[in-house]
């Protein structure tokens, strides 16, 4: 199969790449940079010219493969609303060149636009009070797009840490963010939990709902289904060697800002279902042992 895949020289894009090219298929690579045609090229994979706010090139890409990964994303957190905007336009720009053809378009989601504080499965409803809730309406369109365009489009909810070597994402920020301020801090009692998966095994996951993902699915790329912020931190600080301190949600936003946000959320989530129907199998090192291994040196 050959593959359009946006964001594939990013964190994530560039393990599918890898999965893709593993398991026989061909890679098109969204590229908006001379260093992002690089990274496509030496993996294997031909560079596409582009970016998201590009629509004919997302047009162009979408119509001579024969399915897209769709993982390019603004992550702007100061205008999260054009960010989302700028999503659903890409969407709907390839949705539009895949029309009545069956051809798999499989997004990135988050799990954090969900209900927090229970366990979330892939049937749980997004929160659409939510600040993320922006981001759940690519998902909506992708839903509006496989049953009313005839595309098997697919939905995978990333964990709020994607981890492994190279992680530019909220670990490496929060050890920053101590660096900076002399300590490691966690919302409340740290009984927040964070869902997790490696890249590694996200991969997998995106190359088998290309493959045989139902239209119009929600899957979850859960490995871990929570870990505790506070053992998260204190991972941090003891590598850090820097003290670590409970503050209440309003003061741990002086002290590190939106993250506070974050890493007082409490997103329990479940992949059985994804396992059972995809087959899917994670295998890769869980955060903490990662976090040991990887992320200090």
């Amino acid at each position: 199969m050959r593959v359009f895949v946006t964001g594939a020289a990013g964190f994530i894009g560039r393990a599918v790449v890898q999965e893709l090219l593993n398991n026989g298929h061909q890679v098109l690579g969204l590229a908006r940079s001379d260093a992002s045609v690089e990274i496509i090229t030496k993996a294997g994979a031909e560079p596409h010219q582009g970016d998201l706010e590009d629509i004919e090139s997302l047009k162009s890409g979408a119509r001579i493969a024969d399915g897209v990964i769709h993982l390019a994303f603004i992550h702007d957190f100061s205008d999260y609303a054009k960010a989302a905007a700028v999503d659903r336009a890409a969407i709907e720009a390839m949705g539009e060149v895949m029309a009545g053809t069956g051809k798999p378009l499989v997004i990135a989601s988050g799990t954090m636009i969900v209900v927090k504080g229970k366990l979330a499965t892939e049937d749980t409803e997004p929160d659409r009070s939510s600040p993320f809730a922006e981001r759940a309406r690519s998902a909506d369109l992708v839903y509006t797009l496989s049953k009313e365009k005839k595309i098997r489009g697919s939905v995978i909810r990333l964990p709020p840490t994607v981890h492994g070597a190279e992680d530019k994402g909220f670990i490496p920020m929060l050890i920053n963010a101590a660096r900076q301020k002399g300590f490691v801090t966690y919302v409340g009692d740290g009984s927040a939990r964070w869902p997790t998966v490696h890249r590694l095994d996200a991969a997998v996951l995106f190359r088998l709902a290309l493959e045989k993902g139902t239209a119009g699915a929600t899957y979850q790329a859960v490995a871990e289904q929570g870990v505790p912020t506070k053992d998260i931190m204190t991972v941090i600080g003891k590598h850090l060697r820097l003290p670590v301190e409970a503050k209440p949600l309003n003061e741990a936003v002086e002290a590190i800002g939106f993250l506070a946000h974050v890493v007082g959320s409490d997103n329990p989530t479940s992949s059985e279902k994804t396992q059972k129907e995809l087959g899917w199998h994670p295998t890769q090192p869980k955060l903490l042992a990662d976090m040991e291994a990887n992320y200090f040196s």
